[in-house]
């Protein structure tokens, strides 16, 4: 449990961290983000795909779907390490 809390928290602070970005992430490195944050809030994508028009919404269903199945934690995880990393890359 206080594994999970501990992940949580790390969890809060890589999403600070981003939000507090002075320069803008690529738009792959931004589906990422994207993806991960929603697979480890969310969980599995569902719903239709968007129409093929409309681009953007496209691109965020099509990121967070190729996570379908990755299991809470391992998202808490993997976004903590992305997110990490496209900080460091940015700051």
């Amino acid at each position: 449990m206080a594994s999970a809390q501990s992940d949580i928290s790390e969890f809060h602070k890589a999403c600070a961290s981003v939000r507090a970005l002075t320069q803008r992430p690529t738009d792959e490195e931004l589906l990422g983000l994207y993806a991960l944050y929603k697979q480890a809030t969310v969980g599995d994508c569902t719903g239709p795909r968007p129409m093929l028009f409309n681009v953007k919404a496209r691109g965020k269903y099509d990121a967070w779907q190729a996570l379908r199945g990755m299991e809470t934690g391992k998202a808490l995880k993997a976004y903590c390490r992305y997110a990490s990393t496209i900080v460091s890359k940015y700051s």
